[in-house]
């Protein structure tokens, strides 16, 4: 993949995690402050909505990996839940973590691990191992 094509991608792939963290944030919001659920489930509950989000704009547009016989959705849909899982983990886990021991407030704490794990994990595997492309197997033999 050229520069160019990396940075659109890379910049879509922000746009996409940013729209989805909104999302997952707003739902984490939710469940903490109106139904009472410890911000670490809800942390969980969010993670899942706004990985549905997440999945379906970077499959079909982030990452253009929807060619149905060279990518099929099953594969990916698996690695994408390994991706996620991850995530959810370390998210709960670091929110957790900041707020006991830095006594700073979930939300601030949310957001900050939210960051480090956007970039350090979440695009790289789904960059380079969820949405991959496999290279075309109808090349002309020479």
């Amino acid at each position: 993949m050229n520069k160019r094509k990396s940075i659109l991608v890379f910049a879509k792939a922000q746009f996409s995690a940013f729209a989805g963290g909104i999302i997952d944030y707003l739902v984490m919001l939710a469940c903490t402050e109106l139904l009472h659920i410890h911000y670490t489930i809800s942390i969980a509950i969010g993670g899942i909505v706004g990985a549905v989000f997440n999945f379906s704009v970077n499959r079909y547009w982030t990452f253009n990996a929807s060619e149905a016989s060279k990518n099929p959705v099953g594969g990916q849909l698996l690695r994408f839940i390994f991706v996620v899982t991850g995530s959810i983990l370390l998210k709960s886990s670091g929110t957790w973590l900041f707020t006991t021991y830095l006594h700073i407030d979930y939300k601030i704490s949310r957001i900050i691990v939210d960051i480090i794990v956007s970039l350090g994990f979440n695009y790289v595997l789904q960059s380079y191992w969820v949405f991959k492309k496999k290279p075309p197997t109808d090349l002309p033999v020479v």
